[in-house]
């Protein structure tokens, strides 16, 4: 945490500890069920000619899950509780948008790494000197999901059936996931 906001902490507030706790663990579980959202997809257009973008950008969600397991083991974090939910969820959701259509998926993928762009950078802004191998890890996987984000406008996402509701929908679900793995 920033010293300005450690000299600031009201009762109740979480600790320094808490705060990395649970920016490992809703990270940790964050790409774990981006993980699983492209396996939903490719479980559907794997065998299309947006089966290899959707592995490179699946690939991506694997070093950046890859890095959160090793911090909740290094760390001393207790994952969060709700991950065979979230292996359940995130394919489902994945395979879900994916049967409307390449369009489809990348809506899901443009929603996803939206709402995961605005709570990544919260967390980087949160974090200070001490935790700068932490936050650089954060500010780089953030780049790549940006870029994801980038991918999914590229490929039409724009144009799947109800955008702006399935849209809304999505992010509205993932800043519920991101609360609650927080904490569970």
């Amino acid at each position: 945490m920033t010293q300005k906001t450690a000299e600031y902490r009201q009762p109740g507030d979480p600790t320094a500890r808490e705060v990395i706790e649970r920016t490992i663990r809703v990270d940790h579980a964050g790409e774990y069920g981006a993980k699983r959202i492209y396996e939903g997809q490719l479980a559907v257009l794997g065998r299309t000619k947006y089966g290899p973008l959707i592995e490179h950008m699946k690939a991506q969600e694997q070093v950046h899950l890859d890095t959160f397991s090793r911090l909740i083991g290094e760390r001393r974090v207790r994952p969060t509780a709700l991950l065979p939910f979230w292996h359940v969820a995130g394919f489902a959701l994945g395979a879900a948008t994916a049967l409307l259509g390449h369009r489809g998926a990348m809506a899901c993928t443009v929603a996803v790494e939206e709402a995961i762009d605005e709570h990544y950078r919260a967390q980087e802004d949160i974090l200070g000197d001490d935790e700068a191998e932490l936050r650089s890890d954060i500010a780089r996987f953030r780049a790549e999901e940006l870029e994801h984000r980038d991918t999914g406008l590229e490929h039409e996402a724009e144009q799947a059936p109800a955008y702006r509701l399935l849209s809304a929908a999505i992010k509205t679900g993932c800043k519920i996931a991101i609360k609650v793995s927080e904490r569970v």
